[in-house]
């Protein structure tokens, strides 16, 4: 919720290299664990390699990350210091996957709790209960990972809990991909400032962080556009101008209202 597993694919989009995900709750049982590298042999799927193996050697330029690791199987941990001492792995099959050219991520939300929990002491809230909050998220990565694990990582990044101005950034962010959809269909979109602030604003939440935010858009902005651009006036196109709901205000000509947001229409085609 801010922003791990998005961090490692842009990190791949940036690379321009391929983002493979797994996610390690699908993991949590020993037997699950032979997924990765393939069945041994006289089990079912010993002819259909390891889905970590295969993956790797389809895609030797890649960011792997390796999603909630604290819920995997222990015998998981065995396999990547292989992989991090050496560089390769070896499937149930014999064969080789290289690992030199992978950049290879780990989040988890080990140390989450600590974090944001209160600072228990004197003195105001600044550098020093930032940097106290940090210890303590550390301390509890320790204590879930052994230490032969934790020294073959080459650092460990600590995600804070996400501000209004970031919030702001990540609205921007879905509202582009949303317009890179539109695009297409000669739809252009314009968010002004107070719908701006308050999808920030009612997309977040402190458990939760930035998921909420998604399915606001999708019920708030995406479903309200598909309706116009099967049946209404976004099927020739045009330009949309989102705004909060101004109290008081009728709904005029050109303009739709919902309980939260209003839509403001263009009809004319925009110019290709």
């Amino acid at each position: 919720g801010v922003g791990k597993t998005e961090a490692a694919r842009q990190l791949a989009k940036v690379l321009g290299i391929h983002f493979l995900r797994f996610d390690m709750s699908e993991y949590m049982e020993k037997h699950t664990v032979a997924r990765l590298i393939g069945a041994p042999p006289g089990y079912i799927g010993f002819d259909q390699g390891g889905l970590l193996t295969d993956a790797i050697r389809k895609h030797p330029y890649s960011v792997l990350l390796l999603d909630e690791i604290e819920k995997a199987h222990p015998d998981l941990f065995s396999i990547l210091l292989q992989v991090m001492d050496y560089a390769t792995l070896t499937d149930n099959n014999g064969k080789k996957a290289d690992f030199r050219n992978v950049i290879l991520l780990m989040t988890s939300n080990a140390g989450a709790r600590e974090m944001t929990s209160p600072v228990i002491g004197f003195g105001a809230e600044g550098d020093a209960s930032g940097a106290e909050r940090a210890a303590k998220g550390i301390k509890a990565v320790e204590k879930l990972f052994s230490p032969e694990f934790r020294n073959r990582l080459d650092g460990v990044v600590g995600f804070h809990g996400l501000n209004q101005d970031i919030m702001e950034k990540v609205v921007d962010k879905f509202m582009q991909e949303v317009e890179g959809q539109l695009s297409e269909k000669r739809i252009r979109l314009e968010l002004s400032e107070a719908a701006r602030q308050w999808l920030a604003e009612k997309g977040y939440d402190p458990a939760f962080g930035a998921r909420p935010l998604a399915r606001l858009i999708q019920t708030e902005i995406k479903d309200v556009l598909a309706d116009e651009i099967l049946f209404g006036r976004l099927r020739e196109g045009g330009h949309v101008l989102i705004d909060r709901v101004p109290e008081g205000e009728p709904e005029k000509e050109g303009m739709l209202a919902t309980s939260n947001l209003t839509f403001h229409f263009v009809t004319t085609s925009p110019e290709r």
